[in-house]
């Protein structure tokens, strides 16, 4: 039980729900996060922590980057029920379209991944 209350917890934060929404997209490093919601470094790695010990992320290491992804086997059996949940809650959204729209100019700025594109 107490799994299940830790997704829902993780599912009720509409920050985390904009990520979910750019990770079944692609795969990306906190930068992209950052830029494709507009948000700072801690509020990118906070939020990605929370999906990741609620078991919806994976990690990657690529070198320098952290890479993270839809855990597919990680939520088991209800899995495939959520995501299209949130596939369908987000559907027609303005700010999930505009998240997905910066998600394709994004950059790996740097192995800090704090930089955003716009700065020096």
């Amino acid at each position: 039980m107490r799994d299940v209350v830790k997704v829902f917890k993780a599912l009720s934060d509409e920050t985390r729900l904009r990520i979910l929404n750019l990770l079944l997209e692609k795969e990306c490093c906190v930068c992209e996060v950052m830029q494709a919601l507009d948000i700072s470094q801690t509020r990118a790695s906070r939020n990605l922590s929370a999906l990741y010990d609620a078991g919806f992320l994976k990690l990657r290491k690529d070198g320098l980057w952290s890479l993270y992804s839809i855990n597919s086997e990680g939520l088991q059996r209800y899995f495939p029920d959520l995501i299209e949940v949130i596939r369908k809650a987000s559907a027609g959204s303005e700010l999930v379209a505009l998240d997905k729209e910066r998600l394709k100019k994004t950059l790996r700025v740097g192995p800090g991944c704090v930089r955003r594109p716009t700065e020096g």
